[in-house]
């Protein structure tokens, strides 16, 4: 047995530190123009519409879903500098290409799909990421180190609008550079800062990462990327198979959390306006304000779950994540007689508060005709006519809703950390570069379907439906969970090369 030296024990954990800086840019390199796109879509091409926007925000994960599984072949078989600092500066490029979708005279929204699908693909680096963690930890180390990197790219989609914010105070019309044809506003300063902090990421990779591998019990191992610089020294045990059930079964349960918490994050704002007759700055304030608040409870969720699992085990805890994201769902259920408020069109902000259904005996065209009195704003609140569940569905309780905020802010850092902990365990101390790509992709999938599941649900057969269907599939995954649960076992485990 070789014991780790000390030199390697610091140089290997400044490397983990970088991977965990790439982590976080990543997430920020989404976040940071989330609130900003629409009004600046709208500024550069009044060609686009909504359904556009859902293009533009659907093309982050759809190019990291591609690029997920190609980085990871990549890091599979050379340096993983190599893929990490490419990846990077692609990030940079894009970030660039969207500050300057404004100059070109037409198409201006295309530019600003490819810029944004382009940021995408260069976060397909996340499965490097996670590839160089499960192999340069070993077991005892690996759920903190997966906890620590769930944690940065938390802290990263939670400061990334808090940069936007800060942004603002440029103004719509900033500076502008003619000889760079570049307008500094508030749309493009926060994307040439994310290209800043990248190529501050692409020097700290060249002057401080180096290739390190240790085994499950932390011997130093000889790297299939090493080149050249690192101490290690012994080739690795790889002998065995990998459990392609569990393998299947992990990524399965990854994309059911994604999907759950996707579906979760998009029906935030609609579903408060209809129930609470919010407006659309109130719905965005109010549900930023509580997105924020889940993304500090979710930074310290895992932070205890690192302490926690050495006492239950990671399986245990996933069960429980997974349970306690059920029931956040299940008291989103519509319960009680109070229906919503109903949003009349004709009526300018009218809303006709109703207690009992029996007031649906009263024929639409005479409820129509009932003049009341208007605040005189322009845009009306409230659960909209259109969508005939709001005439017989009752409201959910702005308690329900809150305590499902609180419950599923819980229960989805328990399983994200979970779920890529038992994953990187399975799959043992062969490479697992593509691996962690297709569980990247999977996550990127559930990213792109669940909002288009829950609007289509939502819209056209009412909570009711929607979280009744979620909760369905959060069951259907407890049912797998318990299935596959002694497979979930780390691959040193299962050879019995040491005890769990």
């Amino acid at each position: 047995d070789v014991v780790e030296t000390r030199e390697h024990y610091k140089s290997r954990w400044r490397s983990i530190w970088i991977m965990y800086l790439t982590m976080f840019l990543s997430s920020v390199g989404f976040s940071i123009v989330i609130m900003s796109v629409w009004p600046y879509l709208q500024k550069i091409d009044p060609t686009a519409d909504a359904s556009f926007l859902g293009w533009i925000i659907a093309s982050y994960s759809i190019g990291q879903m591609v690029a997920s599984p190609l980085f990871g072949l990549w890091s599979n078989h050379r340096p993983r500098r190599e893929p990490l600092v490419i990846s990077t500066a692609i990030s940079v490029a894009a970030n660039c290409l969207y500050a300057y979708v404004h100059v070109p005279h037409s198409h201006n929204k295309y530019y600003m799909l490819t810029a944004r699908a382009l940021v995408g693909f260069g976060a397909g680096n996340v499965a490097v990421v996670r590839s160089y963690i499960a192999g340069a930890t070993s077991l005892t180390e690996r759920t903190s180190a997966m906890a620590n990197t769930s944690a940065c790219q938390a802290v990263g989609f939670i400061l990334g609008p808090v940069f936007q914010t800060c942004f603002t105070l440029i103004g719509e019309e900033g500076v502008t550079w003619k000889f760079l044809c570049l307008q500094l506003n508030m749309y493009t300063a926060p994307v040439l800062f994310g290209a800043l902090l990248g190529v501050i990421n692409i020097i700290l990779i060249f002057a401080i990462f180096r290739e390190h591998r240790v085994d499950d019990m932390g011997r130093q191992c000889k790297s299939i990327n090493s080149d050249g610089e690192g101490s290690d020294v012994l080739d690795q045990n790889t002998e065995g198979s990998i459990d392609h059930v569990a393998v299947v079964a992990l990524n399965v349960l990854f994309f059911v959390i994604l999907f759950v918490f996707a579906v979760f994050e998009t029906i935030a704002t609609p579903l408060t306006m209809d129930m609470y007759s919010w407006t659309r700055k109130e719905a965005v304030f109010y549900n930023g304000i509580i997105l924020s608040v889940i993304g500090i409870e979710s930074v310290t969720v895992f932070m205890v779950v690192k302490i926690l699992s050495k006492k239950t085990g990671e399986r245990a805890i996933l069960h429980a994540g997974l349970l306690i994201v059920l029931i956040g769902f299940f008291i989103l259920l519509p319960w009680g007689k109070k229906l919503p408020n109903i949003q009349w069109q004709e009526i300018k902000n009218n809303s006709i508060p109703r207690t009992a259904p029996t007031e649906m005996l009263m024929p639409l065209w005479s409820l129509q005709e009932v003049q009341l009195p208007s605040n005189h704003t322009a845009e009306p609140v409230g659960c909209p006519v259109t969508q005939s569940w709001c005439l017989n569905t009752p409201m959910i309780y702005l308690a329900q809703y809150l305590s499902s905020d609180v419950l599923i802010g819980l229960g989805y850092p328990v399983c994200n950390v979970m779920s890529y902990t038992l994953y990187s365990k399975v799959l043992g101390p062969k490479p697992q570069g593509v691996y962690m790509g297709w569980l990247t992709a999977s996550g990127s999938g559930a990213r792109i379907l669940g909002p288009v599941f829950v609007s289509q649900i939502y819209t056209h057969l009412g909570p009711r439906w929607a979280f009744s269907l979620i909760c369905g599939v959060v069951v259907a995954s407890l049912l797998l969970l318990e299935i596959v649960y002694k497979r979930l076992i780390a691959f040193s485990v299962r050879y019995g090369r040491m005890q769990e």
